[in-house]
């Protein structure tokens, strides 16, 4: 797995996430343009999950190109990336399986949210985080769950409407699934001894 660690950790592979990132990170906001123009003010910043998910791994790349890491923000995109890439990839299939057919956006959001998760724990080994950032992250996602399916702000599928109630179920148990892998990838399992993008690391395998 060292070759796999020193691909993910070379300058031009986080310069290529960044860019992928922040494409994608543009038009998941854009993609949410309707649903955020009749929200709330104070519900903003909890409706577009996807879009968040990858401005905090976008965080966490530009801190590690600048040599730095950013431990809360790891937190958050590993717990995150992971519960939105999955999350979205199942209702897309649910659509799917409701209405017999999905349309080209649906396969595009299965294969960019499953490449979300699986970014999310690729990196997992890389992060610095430590508990007490999980905790503050665990309470941001579940909090944003009470949001989205107490205050009815969950991203709009119109065609599962009538499962809210079992998606809503489903989303809580994912966040738990998603801050117990997050604990086990991110604070128990041994960290690499490098930043992804460091220099002195690239001279010394060279």
């Amino acid at each position: 797995m060292a070759w796999l660690y020193a691909l993910l950790a070379s300058r031009p592979v986080v310069w290529l996430l960044l860019f992928v990132n922040a494409a994608g990170t543009i038009y998941g906001y854009y993609w949410y343009r309707y649903q955020l123009a009749d929200t709330p003010p104070v519900f903003l910043p909890f409706v577009p999950d996807s879009p968040t998910a990858s401005l905090f791994f976008l965080v966490v790349l530009v801190a590690w190109l600048f040599g730095r890491s950013a431990p809360l923000f790891e937190a958050l995109a590993l717990v995150t990336l992971v519960k939105y890439g999955i999350w979205a990839v199942v209702m897309n299939v649910l659509v799917w399986r409701v209405t017999g057919t999905l349309d080209w956006a649906g396969w595009m959001l299965i294969v960019s949210h499953g490449a979300m998760a699986i970014e999310g724990m690729l990196y997992a080994r890389f992060y610095r985080f430590r508990f007490l950032h999980l905790m503050l992250a665990a309470v941001w996602t579940l909090h944003n769950d009470v949001i989205d399916y107490v205050f009815g702000m969950m991203p709009r599928y119109s065609v599962l409407a009538d499962y809210a109630n079992e998606i809503g179920y489903f989303t809580f148990w994912l966040s738990i699934a998603s801050i117990a892998a997050a604990y086990q990838l991110g604070v128990r399992l041994p960290r690499q001894p490098f930043l992804p993008g460091d220099m002195s690391f690239r001279q010394a395998s060279e």
